[in-house]
């Protein structure tokens, strides 16, 4: 069941880029220790299965390199984290602390699905950005780096993460947050 954040007539302002991009850096030193984390659960579990020797020589030999179970892992764990956040009180760790959060236009915290679409957009377009680097080269900069912020650049308050999903994220008052507690 959704989760209320405030009533359907009530209009919160969106967020501005700035809080969006400041919210984006702090959630990416997070991520960066939850996936840490999860690498070292994954490779726990990995030698554990395989046996330490083995994975050790498979290590030694490159074979580990691009472990596509690792990467899935990866790219689940981030989702889970964000959809969390997201669905359960509409704001990550990062959004708390600039004051935004993500929910649907009647005021209700986003689904699961709408999570997924959020996170997709977004990996998509970091995805195409980081393969276009890797390929072409450092001359790509010139044009992912402006994608990548098209990306969650507001336009209209709606960014493309926010139209794919069908949410917004919006600004939460200092009297809001004070009245929850």
């Amino acid at each position: 069941m959704p989760r209320r954040f405030h009533d359907a007539e009530e209009l919160l302002p969106p967020a501005t880029f700035t809080k969006r991009a400041l919210a984006i850096i702090y959630d990416g030193l997070i991520s960066i220790a939850v996936l840490l984390v999860a690498t070292w659960v994954y490779t726990m579990i990995a030698g554990w299965i395989v046996g330490w020797e083995r994975y050790e020589q498979m290590a030694e030999a490159g074979q580990l390199s691009g472990d596509p179970g690792l990467t899935f892992m990866l790219f689940l764990v981030l989702y889970l984290f964000f959809a969390y956040f997201w669905t359960r009180i509409g704001q990550t760790l990062g959004m708390q602390v600039w004051r935004i959060r993500i929910e649907n236009l009647d005021g209700t915290s986003v689904s699961w699905t709408q999570a997924l679409l959020r996170y997709g957009t977004a990996a998509a377009v970091i995805f195409i950005a980081m393969l276009a680097g890797y390929y072409v080269g450092p001359v790509t900069l010139l044009l992912t780096i402006p994608a990548i912020i098209a990306l969650f650049l507001p336009i209209n308050g709606l960014s493309v993460t926010d139209r794919t999903s069908n949410s917004v994220v919006v600004q939460v008052s200092r009297e809001a947050k004070k009245k929850k507690l």
